[in-house]
């Protein structure tokens, strides 16, 4: 072969390499030198991969079992599923002759091992003469000399991938990725001349040789070629081809040796789609098995006193609300029990709409529960419900645990006997002692502060009652897809008509006089202002001393004229209420709190939100804060503090430190320019990442290892859409077609399904 001629030689499928001169072609052979290298992978035995356990793989011995066990791989399967984080393209195969043209490019040369020798000197280096047809170079190591001095044999084939250098004409390349090719070895690239897998890894796995380099893709080059034509399809031929997916064993093995980046596409589009399918059919499964489990209660639809409340109300309902309302009356007119969750902003009205709901249940004969997280809350939802319906002739109750036994033990008797319309209360509603004459409908204010099972038990309370479940935590489309894709999600994404948007404002320590000369204008005005610090569980001491600090100097040295209060997680219940009170009753002029300030209390002459070291918040949080004025129809701000050393701050020296800051700053100006809980929240899900939101949400979800809901969202509503539609067409599975779901992910939820009975 000529040596200014270049040749195309396939491996891996449909890559193809440049191959230069002296690496002679026969058929689907090669041959380098002397050494003959076959593309043919040994045959996959049909082993099921789950069968087959970790410490069984060759290469895997006691330690390393045991680190991959740490890691979540105990099995074969769990390794082919264990994917790549990122790639390296080594894929531009050159002669030695033509690095002069890539100078400081990323590339792949094949030759044969010259000369092996030291370098004594300030820093002592071992260096590696590599040469082919056209000329040589340098690989140059400078740490574990040792080891790369006897890895290495002259006349050896290898190929090596790297940074091309030049020192005065010489081509080098320092530390190089290395394949070392044997005679019978098969040409599979590992850690060169393709697109390069790199697999995640850590300190422990590092350690056992199995690291982001060469370690890991040797182990999975194994694995792929003894266990790969075990896996089995659950999809039927006609389902992907209506999907446009690739075979699952094809998909695996493009993950892990892509040919080329369009089947790279095609094998993470299959598994993205499996990830949100296997996620689908679970909250279709449970969605299936809620509607089933047994017969709901079919409301009659109308009620006069709901309509007697709506004529009296001193506002009109907004078309959001009156659209709600429409889809949860349709839930409770069905034979089957409604499990719907009512999203809406701060102050959107879902307490009226969930009212409404509970109207129509008592004019039908049953018992109403409303259960909140917080004793401060459900007395201001009992006091609210109680003003609006108190000509209508309704039987309230509030049941908390700070009440006296004797008073306790007469609601209990009431409730029982069904003398009770509608119960407000906290975790206390779900004690073995209350018990309904004829539960109808039970709603959970602030749903994400309960567990699955507390949800469960208010509902057993009733004979499959409806359940109504609200957050005013706005949550991303995409997230809410997934987190309650078993459930009927309601919108209310409009404000009532008399509330001002809430002015928000980012201010810097050298402002403070100016802030403190605003807020005391406010309280001239005759309104009210809180003065938050933040408070996280590492340091709760230090800052429960900060807030209780500034509390002394505001009130002593900057509002000596002003009545101000302390609130804080330290105090007692009790203490907290009263606090809570006296601010309510304009008993206190500024109240200054950690975050302790409860969700949903509502104190209508409240205009100013004070954040201190607002840089420490995240954006939800920061939302529910600013939630907490403009609960009227008077203009009410919110002023961010932090320190411009933060705010304009470059970034630190690291990447993380940089991604930090900005971070930072990104979170404040969404505040600034934005009050539409919807767009915070997709902002924050950008920051933050899908994964750490499932952290306050049940178990049994699972851990997307390639699909990602930010960018995925068109995958992830065609998955859905295809897994609700087998569920609503074959519940149980028993299809020909649906045979490999049931069989092959079956197993996969069948845990995940136990607490089905509940959203």
């Amino acid at each position: 072969m000529n040596d200014n001629i270049l040749e195309n030689i396939r491996f891996h499928g449909d890559l193809t390499y440049p191959v230069a001169s002296g690496l002679q072609v026969s058929g689907r052979a090669c041959r380098f030198g002397d050494i003959r290298i076959t593309q043919e992978l040994p045959s996959s035995p049909s082993i099921a991969p789950s069968e087959i356990p970790v410490s069984g793989l060759p290469g895997v011995g006691s330690r390393r079992a045991q680190v991959l066990h740490a890691a979540g791989l105990h099995t074969a399967e769990d390794l082919l599923f264990y994917y790549p984080r990122r790639y390296l393209d080594r894929s531009t195969l050159v002669t030695i002759r033509e690095l002069s043209l890539h100078a400081g490019e990323t590339v792949t040369v094949m030759g044969s091992v010259g000369s092996v020798h030291t370098v004594p000197g300030r820093r002592k280096r071992l260096v590696v003469t590599l040469r082919d047809d056209g000329g040589s170079m340098e690989l140059v190591f400078f740490q574990g000399i040792s080891y790369w001095q006897n890895a290495f044999t002259t006349g050896q084939p290898v190929a090596v991938s790297g940074e091309v250098q030049f020192y005065g004409r010489k081509p080098s390349m320092v530390h190089p990725d290395i394949d070392r090719l044997q005679e019978g070895d098969t040409l599979e690239f590992i850690n060169t001349g393709g697109i390069i897998p790199v697999y995640p890894s850590n300190a422990e796995l590092e350690k056992v040789g199995l690291n982001r380099h060469g370690g890991f893709r040797r182990l999975m080059h194994q694995v792929l070629a003894r266990y790969l034509g075990g896996v089995t399809d659950w999809y039927a031929d006609d389902f992907l081809a209506d999907h446009d997916l690739l075979p699952l064993r094809a998909a695996l093995e493009a993950i892990h040796r892509p040919a080329d980046t369009a089947v790279l596409d095609r094998a993470r589009r299959r598994l993205i789609f499996d990830e949100f399918f296997i996620l689908s059919l679970q909250l279709a499964l449970r969605r299936r098995k809620q509607g089933a489990a047994l017969p709901g209660i079919a409301f009659r639809g109308e009620s006069p006193t709901a309509r007697r409340l709506v004529a009296q109300l001193p506002f009109a309902l907004t078309d959001a609300q009156r659209r709600v309302l429409r889809e949860i009356v349709g839930d409770m007119r069905e034979e089957h029990p409604m499990n719907r969750l009512l999203q809406g902003d701060v102050g959107s009205g879902k307490t009226v709409v969930a009212l409404l709901a509970m109207l129509l249940a008592v004019d039908d004969g049953h018992q109403c529960a409303l259960m909140v997280p917080t004793e401060i809350l459900a007395e201001q939802h009992f006091r609210t419900i109680t003003s609006l319906v108190d000509d209508l002739s309704l039987s309230i109750e509030l049941l908390t645990g700070q009440q006296t036994a004797g008073a306790k033990s007469a609601r209990l008797a009431a409730v029982a006997n069904g003398d009770v319309d509608i119960v407000v209360g906290t975790h206390a509603l779900i004690q073995e002692s209350v018990q309904f004459s004829k539960l109808g409908l039970v709603v959970i204010d602030e749903q994400h502060r309960f567990g699955v099972a507390q949800r469960a038990d208010l509902r057993s309370k009733g004979t499959a009652p409806d359940v109504l479940v609200m957050t005013a935590t706005p949550i991303p489309r995409t997230l809410s897809m997934t987190l309650y894709g078993d459930l009927d999600v309601s919108v209310i994404d409009e404000l009532p008509a008399n509330r001002k948007r809430v002015r928000t404002a980012i201010r810097f320590d050298e402002d403070r006089d100016s802030v403190y000369a605003f807020v005391r204008d406010e309280i001239s005005a005759g309104n009210q202002a809180y003065v938050v610090f933040p408070l996280v569980s590492e340091s709760e001491k230090l800052d429960l001393k900060a807030a209780t600090e500034e509390y002394e100097t505001l009130r002593g040295a900057v509002f000596p004229d002003l009545r101000l209060g302390l609130l804080h997680g330290q105090m007692k219940a009790d203490e907290k209420d009263a606090v809570m009170q006296r601010f309510k009753r304009r008993e206190i002029d500024i109240l200054v709190s950690t975050t302790v300030i409860e969700v949903g209390v509502d104190i209508p002459d409240a205009t100013v939100m004070l954040i201190e070291h607002a840089e420490r918040f995240g954006l939800a949080q920061l939302h529910q804060l600013r939630g907490r004025v403009g609960r009227s129809d008077k203009q009410a701000y919110c002023i961010l503090m932090t320190t411009k050393r933060m705010y304009f701050a470059g970034g630190g020296k690291s990447t993380d430190d940089r991604r930090q800051v900005s971070d930072l700053r990104r979170r404040l100006d969404t505040m600034r320019d934005s009050t539409d809980g919807f767009h915070i929240a997709e902002v924050d899900m950008q920051i933050r990442g899908p994964g750490d939101l499932w952290g306050t949400q049940q178990s049994g979800y699972p851990a997307f290892r390639i699909a990602n809901l930010l960018e995925h969202e068109h995958i992830l509503v065609e998955a859905r859409d295809a897994a609700f539609t087998i569920i609503d067409d074959d519940p149980q599975l028993r299809r020909a077609a649906h045979r490999g779901i049931r069989e092959q992910l079956g197993p996969r939820i069948r845990a995940q399904l136990r607490m089905a009975d509940i959203s």
